[in-house]
Formats: C-alpha cells, structure tokens, sequence
C-alpha cells in the first residue's frame, strides 16, 4: 500500500496566494463589471528593460545557429559569464569577497530558499521570524523539521521570533541556541530594513552557535538608504555563517523570464552527527546538479544584461517608478489616518487594519467597497495578524486610482 508523506497533511489550509486569488475570481463572477486593481501578490507590471530584452533577442538568434548553439551550462550552476558579472556588480564593489564558484543560478529565489532546507539534518531547530515569508516555514514543515501547527498558528519546534512595531519589525536574537536562522531584509512583508549594527549581531549570534543564517536579499535593489547594506557579505565573518539568496524577478522584471542566484562560500561549514566540519558548498552543489539543469541561456543572457551600463540605468528607471508608487502609498495611507509602515527601503507597505477588524476581514472589505486588492497580514504568521501588505508593484495610475477609493471608504 503506496503511502503518503504525511508532513504535507500538518500545512494549515492551502498557500496564501492561491486563496487570494480564489477569493478574487469569486467576487469578479459575481461583480462582473467591477475594476479590481491587486495590490497584493508582488508580480510587476513594467516591461523588462530595454537592454534585456536586446540581449534575450541576441541569444535567441544565438541558439538558432550552429556555430553558436548552447545546450546544458556549466554543471547546471550558471553560465561563467553571468555568475562573473554577479561577482563584479553585487559583490566586489561593496566590498564582498566572492568568488563565481560560490555562485549559484537558479530560476527563482523562491525556489532556492525552499530547497535550501533539503541538505540539512532535520533535527536542527530553526528560527523564522512572524511574520514570515510563508516558504520558509511550509518548506521545513513538508521536510518534517516540525511539530504540527498548534491553536495560535505556530507549529511546534519552530522558533518564532515576534517582529513588531514596538522593535521596528527587527526580530530579537533568540533566547536559546538555534540551528537554521531564516532572515529577510528588505523584509517581506514589513518592508523593514536591517543596520550594520543589527546584522553585526546576527552574525555574531550565529558563530557563537554555529549555526547558518538563511539570508534572503531578493528587495536589495529597492534600499535607498546609503547606510543600509545590501549584503550580509559586507559584514565582517557573514562569509563563515550565511547563505544569501538574491533574485532578479522584482529587481529587473523577471517574474515570467525566472532567474536568481544563491551564494555559498566556501569556507561555510555544518557539522556531522560526530561534529566533523562540513563544507556546505559541495553538498548544494551535488543536490542542485541532481535535481536541476540550469536556466536558460537566454534568460542568463538577460539577466547578464542587466549589469550592462544601459541595462543598469534602465532598471534603476523601473525601480524608481515602484518606489514613487511606494511612496505615494505610504504618504496617501499616513494622511487617512492609517498606521503604516515599510515602503521607503522596500517595495512593500505594511499597513495596520482599522479598529479591531482582522486580516482577512480588512481584506474583503477592500475588495468589496473599494475593489482593492492586498495580502492579509495572517497569511504571513500568526504575528501578522491585524496587518494587510500592500505592494507597490501596481501601475502608478492604478495606484493613484487605489488611493483614491481608499479615501472614499
């Protein structure tokens, strides 16, 4: 008799954005004429940039051609093209030290940071902030890392940390040794930002455990600040404890193109049962070349692109349209009275619900009297609960439009 895992029955009803939109095809088949503007799952709207698009176009004519066809890349890791323009661009000029064979291409930061779990020992006890990205738990509780889900929504053996507004959305280091530490700046959902200072301590937090930080970057783009760092890699010993997760999907566009990168440095060690150190890079490097080929040579190609000096220039255009929106958001919720926070170093707007309505009841309102589309703050962890996110990834006028009918409620 077939037998199922049964980790995958303990997830609590289905994935947050698939509800959403069941939600919003509801109310569409029974408001046909209503124009719902979706604030809430984080897919952009702008057209790639032109520079990609020339380059994807290029390697397209490329593989039409014998002399230049490209099959499989290097090893399923990434061509060495893209991986030394990520070194160059993201990296060096802050400072950061990696090398393109610490360097891993992938098609989506989303899938990376749910695999990552994978290489390691399911007795390691994680911590995740709350609210969270809702992968980072699901992925561990589907391993087997973790309890069932108890009455608050919080599953067992899981470390949660409480972000917020009374600590600014920056989760507190726990108060007990920890294995796996899952970090998201800039965050998604709070759109809070982490200092040098405060990553210092996480960093510090981690050697003194021996423990990985999880480090999810994929917002790094959207920090305005000069003194926020873009890398965990710019603080000094990150090298020794942290994975970094980046992604182009938000930053150039690639939603429906699908390309990303997580870094692993070398000297990044677990342990085994018997303490014996473990260098973490070859391990990812045997699972990502068992179960993946590789992304595209035209999407590699694009995402290369982006580093180009038009390609550069044209992306930071795009990002500039999110952030007006962003700080429209934030400055038209601020004047209704709203509490909000986020948007200023992150694309995302975290807003707390009026009185004492719940997310998903803040949620249908939205939809319902204004047809404005967010992401219930419940969906995101239990700590979450009484907020909405709102995305600044809409078109501008759309986003005017939103506000406006927001102000009419």
């Amino acid at each position: 008799m077939i037998k199922i895992n049964e980790n995958f029955l303990k997830l609590q009803a289905g994935y947050l954005f698939p509800e959403i939109g069941r939600r919003v095809r509801a109310f569409k088949a029974e408001n046909p004429k209503a124009d719902v503007i979706s604030m809430g799952i984080g897919d952009v709207t702008q057209p790639l940039a032109a520079a990609v698009v020339e380059a994807m176009k290029k390697a397209v004519d490329e593989m039409g051609k014998k002399e230049t066809f490209r099959g499989y890349d290097d090893g399923g890791v990434g061509y060495e093209f893209l991986r030394q323009a990520i070194k160059e661009n993201d990296f060096a000029v802050r400072g950061a030290d990696i090398g393109i064979d610490e360097i891993f291409v992938s098609d989506g930061a989303k899938c990376d940071t749910g695999n990552i779990q994978e290489i390691f020992g399911l007795n390691n006890i994680i911590a995740v902030a709350d609210p969270v990205y809702p992968v980072y738990v699901d992925t561990n509780v589907m391993a087997g890392r973790t309890g069932r889900a108890k009455k608050n929504g919080q599953y067992g053996k899981i470390v949660y940390m409480p972000c917020e507004a009374e600590n600014n959305f920056i989760p507190d280091l726990p108060d007990r040794a920890v294995d796996i530490i899952y970090l998201c700046f800039p965050n998604n959902p709070t759109g809070a930002v982490a200092t040098k200072e405060v990553l210092k301590k996480w960093v510090d937090f981690a050697r003194a455990n021996k423990a990985i930080i999880f480090f999810d970057a994929a917002y790094e783009a959207f920090i305005c600040d000069p003194a926020i760092p873009h890398s965990i890699y710019e603080i000094d010993g990150a090298k020794d404890v942290a994975i970094e997760f980046r992604s182009f999907s938000k930053t150039a566009g690639f939603t429906g193109v699908r390309c990303a990168f997580t870094i692993i440095p070398k000297q990044l060690k677990a342990y085994t049962k018997d303490g014996k150190a473990v260098e973490v890079a070859p391990v990812w490097r045997r699972r990502h070349c068992t179960k993946f080929n590789g992304v595209s040579y035209v999407s590699q190609a694009g995402a290369a692109a982006v580093y180009s000096p038009q390609g550069k220039k044209q992306c930071r255009q795009i990002i500039d349209i999110y952030m007006a929106n962003a700080k429209l958001i934030l400055e038209s919720l601020s004047r209704l009275g709203y509490k909000v926070y986020g948007g200023i170093n992150a694309p995302y707007i975290w807003l707390k619900t009026p009185g004492r309505l719940k997310s998903w009841e803040f949620f249908d309102l939205l939809l319902t009297k204004a047809n404005v589309v967010g992401t219930p703050g419940a969906g995101f962890g239990p700590a979450g609960e009484g907020y909405l996110r709102l995305t600044a990834f809409a078109k501008p006028e759309n986003v005017k439009e939103a506000m406006e009918r927001l102000a009419k409620l």
